[in-house]
């Protein structure tokens, strides 16, 4: 026997399995600058080769459009000497930055109806025997980095690849990405949920006090003295509970 179910039910079942699809393992961009907080789970020297890709991105670049980039020029980008071992690790990088850069996309139809789109950072990368790397952006997913491209890099390649933890590469995103035009002072606020998901990935969970001295506290240091730059670190409370930060960022010309 068939059972229909009256219009108004069928959509708050399907709102529901749509709250649900998505978990803290998970992140929903809605806007590029939400790629600033989407890769947590990557260790820093894939940040460092992921900076590196969106580097080629231009103002006149196309979601189409194909770069090729170097293991050797990556090597040496990053200060280090060309060995077969770092060979290995560009390659076990572009191979983490396949697997590790799942985005969820909002989408809407028409006709108002919310929606999720699941797809991938990378359409596709080639890693050649000579050290060739071929990489191509998924089309769904260049017009957030083009977005991000544009609002991020103010900051020199140089500059990334001078910083060492992965805590002060994602804060340096968290920074611009919340930045508007020439703004000296940025505020970021979140709750620790939101802090621990933009630092940590889907996987760890820290103590609020080891969060703090493992993350914030490396990432700001770091950040102020090689940017010349300060921080205002201010905790959200519940009674004793520590449950989010409000981060200020004094820039050097503030």
């Amino acid at each position: 026997m068939t059972i229909n179910l009256p219009k108004n039910q069928i959509n708050s079942k399907a709102n529901k399995a749509m709250d649900n699809l998505l978990s803290r393992q998970d992140y929903l961009v809605v806007q590029g600058n939400d790629l600033a907080k989407a890769f947590g789970n990557l260790a820093s020297f894939q940040h460092k080769v992921l900076d590196y890709c969106f580097s080629f991105v231009t103002q006149n670049s196309h979601p189409s459009d194909e770069y090729t980039a170097s293991a050797s020029d990556i090597i040496h980008h990053l200060g280090l000497t060309v060995s077969g071992t770092n060979y290995k690790r560009v390659g076990e990088a572009f191979k983490a930055l396949n697997e590790r850069t799942a985005l969820y996309l909002h989408i809407q139809r028409k006709d108002g109806t919310q929606g999720i789109r699941m797809t991938q950072l990378f359409d596709s990368i080639d890693f050649y025997e000579d050290g060739k790397i071929k990489f191509r952006f998924g089309q769904s997913a260049a017009p957030y980095v083009y977005e991000l491209r544009k609002n991020f890099y103010s900051f020199k390649l140089r500059e990334l690849a001078n910083i060492k933890s992965k805590y002060s590469l994602i804060m340096m995103k968290l920074w611009q990405s919340n930045k508007m035009g020439n703004q000296l002072n940025v505020t970021i606020k979140g709750s620790m949920e939101d802090w621990q998901g933009w630092f940590l990935g889907n996987k760890k969970r820290w103590p609020a006090n080891r969060f703090k001295q493992r993350v914030i506290d490396v990432a700001t240091k770091e950040l102020g003295d090689k940017l010349s730059c300060w921080f205002l670190v201010k905790s959200i409370k519940n009674g004793r509970r520590i449950i989010g930060y409000e981060i200020t960022i004094h820039s050097q010309n503030a």
